[in-house]
């Protein structure tokens, strides 16, 4: 089974910073993209950033300059740096990858969701 487990969610003071890692573990032949969503109360769910398996990266407008995305294929794990935070970054922060188990079929997998409150 492959399952996605987030971590380095938490409280933070306005302009302040945060690294959230995402590991997949499982039966993983390979993975291609993997990607931050997040979900603000009363709103819908959001990407944030996407790393492709070579690297290429696209952010949201909203953390251009502020958020980094990155990520290690040998550990199957992706990371988002937040720095410079805001209150309106305040949101169950996702990791979400596209997974293949059996070449060449991929799927996609969510983690569970780790709280970042922005707030002083």
């Amino acid at each position: 089974q492959v399952r996605l487990v987030e971590s380095g969610g938490g409280l933070v003071q306005p302009g302040g910073s945060l690294r959230l890692s995402c590991a997949a573990s499982g039966s993983i032949f390979s993975i291609n993209d993997m990607a931050w969503y997040r979900q603000a109360p009363g709103k819908q769910r959001e990407l944030v950033a996407v790393i492709t398996s070579g690297g290429m990266t696209n952010y949201a407008d909203s953390v251009k300059g502020r958020f980094t995305i990155s990520r290690d294929n040998a550990l199957n794990t992706v990371y988002l740096q937040m720095n410079s935070l805001k209150p309106e970054d305040t949101a169950v922060y996702y990791c979400n990858a596209a997974i293949i188990v059996t070449f060449p079929y991929a799927y996609n997998y969510w983690g569970q969701g780790t709280q970042v409150t922005v707030s002083s």
